[in-house]
């Protein structure tokens, strides 16, 4: 009796730490889509044009590409339960500078802080779950579940939870509605997450090499000119910044092949088959997922006429089906392994995109809401396999970086289905236009359901 007590104290505690963790990795997905409901708002508030105020969004990718991988490797070198606590410091302190400052110089540089300090949730959740596994002998794909399922939750609810707040108190209300969020993760990690391992001979100076600054500088050089040229929403397109960005980027790579303790490790990547295509097929999926997010909303309010209310119940489908499924999905990683799932759900991915062609004849919303789910399935599917697989694949000491380069890749992916859509629908939603996204996003599928299959070969079939 003494020792199912035990047992069962430790479940509790190792439950309610993970549900603390994913408090705090559902900040980052909530504030990468709140904000779009508040840009009317800051743009009326401080004068802007159009151009002006959407880089409240450009400057949270930038920041949130490279954060995620550079707060992965601080997590493998300090403890992931430290730096969480110091994320979450950082995201308070970001969500009352915006409100405060009168600035909207300010709002950019919360914004930055806000993707930097919500950057650290994701790789120490996912660096913790191993010991939270053990302690209360709960399987890891369900610890992984969990916070797949807050991801998810955070990111298809913002646009609501983001209006709500912006009708009742003004666009402050998306900044300062991180500061319980916070301060709840950080309660709660604190007291209950385990202890991080002793860090001997780690002096700031020590980790600040071994952080290669030169590689982070380069890659921030890089990304920051590839998402600005991406994102650019005048008339021209600045094609110098495309011409950097891949001419730093290439450097970047040749500079951390040879470094001994790299940013990046590529060397990893190079001997890991099985890194390289969750990321690349994560990637994939990711600019699919988007496509859907971003562009089934426009095409409601566009074409179908639907009230922003409306097409928020719409779009709940999408978040919905990962809620529900994710425990069962879960169950199956843990009897099949995560090759099988990660297979299924590529295949269940291509007919997922292909729905999104009923956008060209029709926005009945009985079809949209189907539409939506059918993206919800996959989703759940892909991000649950692609987290499992990423988790065992990843050297002992890098679950962080690997983490984080994971969330990094999910931006990615968001730029590209941007870009799409701004080609596609910029200038306003025609069937044609829409026919082209459906056409992008199914050959975006079936280009993710070929390297899934190639590049998982070597996977085990079943659990271990």
């Amino acid at each position: 009796m003494a020792e199912g007590g035990a047992g069962g104290a430790a479940r509790r505690r190792a439950s309610l730490t993970i549900t603390a963790l994913t408090v705090g990795t559902a900040l980052n997905p909530l504030n990468s889509s709140m904000i779009a409901v508040a840009l009317l708002s800051l743009q009326s508030d401080f004068g802007l044009d159009l151009a002006t105020v959407t880089w409240v969004i450009t400057v949270f990718y930038i920041a949130a590409i490279i954060g995620q991988p550079l707060m992965g490797r601080i997590i493998d070198a300090l403890g992931a339960r430290r730096i969480f606590l110091v994320g979450m410091v950082v995201v308070a302190i970001a969500a009352v500078l915006a409100p405060l400052g009168g600035s909207f110089v300010l709002v950019c540089v919360s914004r930055v802080l806000l993707a930097i300090g919500t950057s650290v949730a994701f790789p120490a959740a996912v660096a913790l779950v191993g010991q939270l596994s053990a302690a209360g002998g709960i399987p890891v794909p369900r610890l992984l579940a969990r916070i797949q399922v807050t991801n998810t939750a955070g990111a298809a609810v913002g646009p609501v939870l983001g209006g709500v707040l912006v009708l009742l108190a003004g666009w402050q209300a998306v900044f300062l509605v991180n500061v319980p969020l916070a301060v709840v993760a950080f309660a709660g990690v604190a007291v209950l997450a385990p202890r991080d391992s002793p860090r001997e001979g780690v002096s700031p100076g020590r980790l600040f090499v071994n952080l290669d600054p030169a590689g982070v500088l380069a890659f921030a050089v890089g990304m920051s000119a590839l998402v600005v040229f991406a994102l650019d929403t005048s008339a021209g397109l600045d094609w110098w910044l495309l011409a950097v960005g891949i001419v730093v980027l290439a450097l970047f790579v040749w500079r951390e092949w040879r470094a001994k303790l790299p940013f990046i490790d590529v060397r990893m990547l190079a001997r890991s088959a099985t890194l390289r295509t969750v990321y690349l097929a994560f990637t994939l999926f990711s600019a699919l997922f988007y496509l859907a997010f971003f562009g089934l909303p426009q095409l409601l309010e566009d074409r179908g006429g639907y009230s922003t209310a409306i097409v928020g119940v719409l779009m709940l489908p999408l978040a919905a089906f990962t809620v529900v499924l994710a425990p069962l999905v879960a169950r199956i990683v843990e009897r099949r392994g995560a090759r099988a799932v990660f297979i299924g759900g590529a295949v269940i991915l291509v007919p997922a995109a292909a729905s999104l062609g009923l956008g060209v004849v029709t926005t009945d919303a009985i079809w949209m809401l189907a539409a939506a789910a059918a993206m919800g399935i996959p989703y759940c599917v892909i991000g649950l396999a692609a987290t499992q697989t990423m988790q065992q694949a990843a050297p002992a000491g890098q679950i962080g970086a690997a983490s984080g380069l994971l969330q990094s890749t999910r931006y990615l992916g968001a730029i590209i289905a941007t870009v799409v859509l701004g080609q596609a629908i910029g200038t306003g939603i025609t069937p044609e236009g829409w026919a082209v996204v459906a056409v992008a996003a199914t050959v975006l599928g079936l280009a993710h359901l070929a390297i899934v299959v190639i590049g998982t070969r070597r996977m085990p079939r079943t659990a271990e």
